[in-house]
């Protein structure tokens, strides 16, 4: 259980805050995700559409939207009002939506009432232990979690150059990447359980001022009002030059889904 414990100290400043200012910027430039999760939930996980779905840090919603479009009644549980109340700006006319204040490790939800929980970019924000015990309490009897991240690649010159540029401007993205939550703390948050691994490609298409959107979208880059803004986007539009081909360029994706039960 050492790695257990060691993700549980990968804390930099309260992460249900970190996005106060990033809320249009993430509505419009976050990656969404694979409408084969539907699928591959339902053939695989038995996730009719009958069943009662809890998104964990749903954030605006973009995870919450892929359920609630394939018809599933989903609870969207985020402790950040901003967030939250952009998500019911958003959503709130599907008539299976419904939004409550709450995190991972307190949900307010009713005990055994849930089918499913879903994490979209969010489990690495979570204290992991303490999570573990509020979804078993919140879960029905062989209830499943999915958690799942949009992992940029790093495989093209401009993937490379765009990570290390992002390296170089960041505040605290080292220490808060979610690619530091690896298979082995997935396996500790799941154990004695074993889990699925799903991969599926995923793109994104943007104009310069799509490319700056995204990348202020991240808690750990610089604001517009913040120190080191200037230096970063004069960095991102040389960058952007060297690599657009017809004024575009691409961001690829690993979209990766863990799924399991829990004990």
């Amino acid at each position: 259980m050492h790695v257990f414990n060691t993700f549980l100290l990968i804390k930099v400043m309260d992460s249900t805050k970190r996005f106060n200012n990033r809320v249009e910027d993430y509505v419009k430039y976050r990656p969404h995700y694979p409408a084969q999760i539907i699928d591959f939930l339902q053939n695989n996980f038995d996730l009719t559409t009958n069943k009662l779905l809890a998104d964990v840090g749903a954030g605006t919603g973009i995870s919450t939207e892929l359920f609630l479009k394939a018809g599933y009644r989903v609870i969207a549980v985020e402790p950040n009002a901003e967030m939250r109340e952009k998500a019911i700006a958003l959503l709130s006319h599907y008539p299976a939506f419904t939004a409550t204040d709450g995190t991972a490790e307190n949900t307010g939800l009713e005990t055994s009432n849930i089918d499913a929980i879903i994490a979209g970019q969010a489990f690495h924000w979570f204290n992991a232990r303490d999570t573990r015990t509020e979804f078993n309490r919140i879960l029905k009897p062989g209830g499943i979690v999915a958690l799942i991240w949009n992992e940029r690649k790093t495989t093209s010159t401009f993937e490379k150059e765009y990570d290390q540029l992002i390296i170089k401007h960041a505040i605290d993205y080292v220490k808060v990447d979610h690619r530091n939550i690896d298979s082995a703390h997935i396996g500790a948050f799941f154990d004695p359980e074993p889990f699925d691994l799903k991969t599926f490609e995923n793109k994104q298409v943007f104009d310069f001022e799509g490319l700056a959107g995204r990348l202020l979208s991240s808690s750990y880059m610089p604001a517009k009002d913040q120190p080191g803004y200037g230096p970063m986007i004069k960095d991102l539009e040389i960058l952007f030059g060297r690599y657009q081909e017809h004024n575009m360029i691409t961001i690829n994706y690993d979209t990766k889904v863990y799924v399991g039960r829990l004990k």
